[in-house]
C-alpha cells in the first residue's frame, strides 16, 4: 500500500501542531498546517455550520495540493473529518458535506487527551468532560469511517517518539492495529 498522507486527528490541545512539522522533517515530506486555526484567527470563533463546510474545504485543497505535488506521505494536521466532529461539538449535527467527503488519509493518528489543556486564544472545549466527549467523537469519527489509525499518547519528547513508532507500525501493516 503507498502511503499518501498521514492526517494527525483528535481534540484540541493535544500536541498535534507541535508533533506534525517534526514528523514531516522526520519523513522528508510537505506538512499541512491546520487550516481552521487560521481561519479562526481571521474571523473570530463565532462560527456558523456554513464556517466549519469553508474550513473543510479549505483544509481538503491545501491536503490534496501537497499530496499532487508530493513527497509523501505528507504530513496533514487534521481534516474534513476532524472539522466534522467539531460540528458534532459545536452543534451536535453536521452539514451533509462531510458525510460525503471521500478524500480520507491513508493514515491517522489519534492523539490522546493526556495532556494538559491550554488556552491559546481560539480553543473552546477545556473541561475535563468536554475534552473526553470530543475524544470520544474523534474515536467514533475513525471507527465510523473505517479509516487505519494509531492513538497516540505520552508526554513531551515520548509523545513525538510514539507517533514516530506507530507510523512505523502502520506502515508495516495492511489494517489497522
Amino acid at each position: 500500500m503507498t502511503i499518501r498522507s498521514i492526517c494527525l486527528h483528535g481534540p484540541e490541545s493535544t500536541g498535534k501542531s507541535t508533533v506534525g512539522p517534526r514528523l514531516a522533517a522526520w519523513l522528508g515530506t510537505p506538512y499541512v498546517a491546520e487550516y481552521g486555526r487560521d481561519y479562526a484567527e481571521a474571523h473570530g470563533t463565532d462560527f456558523a455550520m456554513a464556517d466549519l463546510v469553508a474550513i473543510a474545504e479549505g483544509h481538503d485543497r491545501l491536503a490534496r495540493a501537497a499530496i499532487a505535488t508530493g513527497p509523501t506521505p505528507v504530513i496533514v494536521d487534521t481534516d474534513p473529518l476532524m472539522t466534522a466532529v467539531w460540528a458534532d461539538m459545536l452543534f451536535r449535527r453536521r452539514d451533509p458535506w462531510f458525510d460525503a467527503w471521500g478524500g480520507t488519509a491513508d493514515l491517522y493518528l489519534l492523539f490522546d487527551i493526556d495532556l494538559p489543556w491550554v488556552d491559546d486564544g481560539t480553543r473552546m472545549f477545556g473541561s475535563v468532560e468536554a475534552r473526553q466527549r470530543f475524544f470520544d467523537l474523534c474515536r467514533a469519527e475513525l471507527d465510523r469511517r473505517g479509516v487505519r489509525w494509531a492513538l497516540v499518547g505520552g508526554q513531551g519528547e515520548q509523545r513525538y517518539l510514539n507517533a514516530v513508532a506507530a507510523i512505523r507500525r502502520m506502515m508495516d501493516t495492511p489494517t489497522h492495529p
